[in-house]
Parts: structure tokens; C-alpha cells; sequence
């Protein structure tokens, strides 16, 4: 059940996460932190569907995170879990087109090597 709970976490974490930031391209920089302006980029955030979809992802990833952290140990659940990073730094680059560094890559290839080490 805990490699059930994982993948759930690293999807939705994944998911949710591409969700927001394509939601927030496609709104734009937010430049005014007046309270009124505020209150109008909430109310044009919360029309946005991938915002909207970012946070039930979210949300789906924190409620698995709770039921994993009644099965297992904190110091065996945040490092499986990171493996999140990995996955968004791949889809970051090809749905996102971003440019991923080697220096990036290595860093993403350590996780998966402390991933590798916690799930023995």
C-alpha cells in the first residue's frame, strides 16, 4: 500500500505542480501587490482550469502524503517521495520546453540514487 501511496503522491505532487505553472504563464507576471489588485488576480486565478486542476492535484497529493505517514516513517517517506523532482525536471523539459543544464541532470540523477538507497 505504500508504493500505492507513493506513485499517487508523485503523480499528483508532478502533476499539480506543471498544472500551476502553466496556469501562471498563461496569466503573466502578477506586478501589483496592492490589496485591490490582489483580490482581482485571485478572482482571475481561480477562473483559470489549470490553476483550479493544480490545486486538486495538490490537494490529492497532501491527503495521500497524510495516509503514507501513518504507514511509514517520515525519515522513508520524504525521500521517496522526492523522486517527484526527477519526474518534474523530465516533464519540465518536454511539456514545458525548458532548457534542463547538465548540472540539473546530475542533480536529478543523485535523487534517484537517494531514492534508490531509502527504498532498500
Amino acid at each position: 500500500m505504500k508504493w500505492v501511496l507513493i506513485a499517487a503522491i508523485v503523480a499528483a505532487t508532478s502533476a499539480g505542480e506543471i498544472l500551476q505553472a502553466m496556469g501562471m504563464r498563461q496569466h503573466g507576471e502578477i506586478r501589483d501587490f496592492r490589496p485591490g489588485a490582489i483580490r482581482r488576480a485571485v478572482a482571475l486565478l481561480a477562473r483559470n482550469w489549470m490553476v483550479g486542476a493544480s490545486v486538486v492535484a495538490m490537494a490529492i497529493s497532501f491527503f495521500a502524503y497524510l495516509g503514507l505517514l501513518t504507514l511509514t516513517e517520515l525519515s522513508f517517506a520524504v525521500p521517496a517521495t522526492a523522486v517527484t523532482y526527477v519526474l518534474e525536471t523530465v516533464l519540465a523539459k518536454y511539456i514545458l520546453k525548458e532548457r534542463v543544464s547538465a548540472v540539473r541532470w546530475a542533480g536529478a540523477v543523485l535523487v534517484i540514487c537517494g531514492v534508490a538507497l531509502v527504498s532498500l
